[in-house]
C-alpha cells in the first residue's frame, strides 16, 4: 500500500521549474514574460546580485499574454530579464497551537524575527466560507466583558460584529478591554494598515501580558505593501478558521476592515480595474462578503468576529461602512461627542444593535434593556428643552422619568478600561436599575 502510495505522489509531482523573465515594472506591478502560473500562484522573482535571496509575488492577473505580479515586499534590485520561478501553488502559512501568544506578519512568521515552534500544520490563507446549511444558528451568549455590551449590546458565540468609527474614539481601547475580558478561548488580533508606532503600543498598553497570553496577533503596518495588508487578513482568518476546526470559541478582531478595502482598491487600481463608487474598484465589492463569509459558527467551532470600521468625518453611509454594515449580524457605533465628554466606552447604544439579542436572552433581560434605550431616546430628544430649562417638570411623566434614572444610566454605561465586568453582573446590575 505504501509502495502504491509513493508511486501516486511521484507520479503527480512535476519535476519541471518553469521560468520566466521581468519585462517591465510601472508603479506597484511587474510584467514578465512566462513562466505558466495561475492566479494566486506564488513566484519567486531572482535579483542578478547572486547574495540577495529571491523576492516573493503573487500572480493577480494577466497583460497580452504576459503575468502581472504583486510583490510581498519593497521592489529592490530587480532589473530587465530577471528570472521569475513559478513555485506551482498559492502561499500556505503554518499554524498550531505553539503560535500562541506571539505577534506575526502577514505571511505568519514570528515579527521579532525568531523562529517557528515546531509541530505547525500547513494551512492555506484562502477558504471556501462554511455551507449556510451547516452553520448551526446563533444561541449562546458570550461573554465580551464590557458592560454596556454584554447587557445591552448582547454578542453570540459565531455572531459578527462591525466596530464603526472615527478616529481617535477608542477602538483600539475597545479591542484591548475585549481580548482581556472575553471568555473566549482564544484571541486572533489582525491589525490591518496601523501606523508602526501603534503595534507596541497596542500589544503593551492595551492587550497587556493577560491578553496575549491567550492571543495570536497578525501584523501588516500601513508602510508594507497592499498584497501584504489583503494577505494580513486572510491570515489572521485562516488562523481563526484552523482553531474553530479544532473545536475553539475564537474571537477574532480586526483593525480595520477598511485598510483591508483600500489595500484591495490599490491593487484593482494597479491592474487596470475602473474606479466605481468613491474610487473604489468592483473587487473591492466582491472580495468583502467572501471574507466576512469565512467567520461564524460551523459544526466544529465558532469564530465571533469583531471588525472595526474606520467612517470618514464620522459618516456611517460611505461605501465601505454601507456595505460592511449589511453583511454583518450587527454594529456598535463609537460616538465622538461621548468621548469628548470622557464618557468611555463611547457607544451611541440608541444608533447600535445586536442582530441576534432577542434569539438568546430571558425576557427579563430583553425586558430591561428596552426600558433602558427608551428612556435614554427620550431624554435625547428632548434634551436641548432640558438644558435651556424651557421644560417644566410635570407636563410629561416619559420626560419626568427620563430625567430622573438618565444620571444612573449614563453611570451604568461608563466603564473603566481595566475595570472587569462578567456577564452575569452586567445583566444583574442592567434590571436592578429599574427594580
Amino acid at each position: 500500500m505504501n509502495k502504491s502510495y509513493f508511486e501516486e505522489v511521484i507520479q503527480q509531482t512535476d519535476a519541471y521549474k518553469r521560468y520566466g523573465k521581468i519585462h517591465r515594472v510601472v508603479g506597484l506591478m511587474i510584467e514578465s514574460k512566462g513562466p505558466e502560473a495561475s492566479i494566486g500562484e506564488v513566484c519567486m522573482i531572482h535579483s542578478p546580485a547572486r547574495e540577495q535571496a529571491p523576492m516573493q509575488a503573487e500572480v493577480v492577473g494577466f497583460h497580452n499574454e504576459n503575468i502581472l505580479l504583486m510583490p510581498y515586499q519593497e521592489v529592490i534590485h530587480i532589473s530587465p530579464g530577471s528570472l521569475v520561478e513559478a513555485s506551482g501553488g498559492p502561499m500556505k502559512i503554518h499554524v498550531g497551537r505553539g503560535l500562541i501568544g506571539s505577534v506575526l506578519d502577514a505571511s505568519g512568521r514570528p515579527l521579532d524575527g525568531s523562529r517557528l515552534p515546531r509541530g505547525l500544520k500547513e494551512y492555506p490563507t484562502i477558504q471556501e466560507p462554511p455551507n449556510p446549511l451547516s452553520r448551526p444558528p446563533v444561541r449562546e451568549p458570550i461573554q465580551v466583558g464590557v458592560r454596556a455590551v454584554d447587557s445591552l449590546l448582547s454578542v453570540g458565540k459565531g455572531q459578527r460584529i462591525g466596530i464603526f468609527a472615527g478616529s481617535g474614539v477608542g477602538k483600539s481601547t475597545l479591542m484591548g478591554m475585549i481580548a482581556r475580558n472575553s471568555s473566549a478561548d482564544l484571541n486572533v488580533i489582525a491589525l490591518i494598515g496601523e501606523r508602526g508606532r501603534e503595534v507596541r503600543e497596542f500589544i503593551e498598553h492595551d492587550l497587556k501580558e493577560e491578553g496575549l497570553r491567550r492571543s495570536i496577533v497578525v501584523v501588516a503596518t500601513s508602510d508594507q505593501p497592499a498584497l501584504m495588508r489583503v494577505k494580513g487578513a486572510y491570515t489572521a482568518t485562516a488562523i481563526s478558521e484552523y482553531f474553530r476546526d479544532l473545536g475553539y470559541n475564537v474571537n477574532l478582531m480586526m483593525d480595520s476592515v477598511t485598510r483591508f478595502a483600500m489595500a484591495q482598491r490599490e491593487i484593482g487600481l494597479a491592474t487596470g480595474e475602473p474606479p466605481t463608487t468613491k474610487g473604489y474598484t468592483p473587487s473591492v465589492f466582491a472580495l468583502l462578503p467572501k471574507l466576512l463569509e469565512r467567520t461564524g459558527s460551523s459544526t466544529h467551532g465558532t469564530i465571533t468576529a469583531f471588525y472595526t470600521v474606520l467612517v470618514d468625518g464620522d459618516d456611517l453611509n460611505e461605501p465601505i461602512a454601507d456595505t460592511v454594515r449589511g453583511i454583518l449580524d450587527g454594529h456598535f457605533v463609537l460616538d465622538r461627542k461621548l468621548a469628548e465628554q470622557g464618557r468611555f466606552p463611547a457607544i451611541n447604544i440608541l444608533k447600535s444593535i445586536s442582530r441576534v439579542m432577542k434569539q438568546m436572552v430571558s425576557e427579563d433581560h430583553a425586558r430591561a434593556a428596552s426600558q433602558l434605550r427608551s428612556h435614554l431616546a427620550t431624554y435625547e430628544e428632548n434634551r436641548e428643552l432640558i438644558q435651556i430649562g424651557a421644560y417644566k417638570k410635570g407636563s410629561s411623566r416619559d420626560i419626568d422619568e427620563s430625567m430622573a434614572y438618565y444620571p444612573r444610566l449614563v453611570e451604568f454605561l461608563k466603564q473603566d478600561v481595566y475595570e472587569p465586568a462578567g456577564y452575569e453582573r452586567s445583566v444583574q446590575d442592567l434590571k436592578g436599575l429599574f427594580e
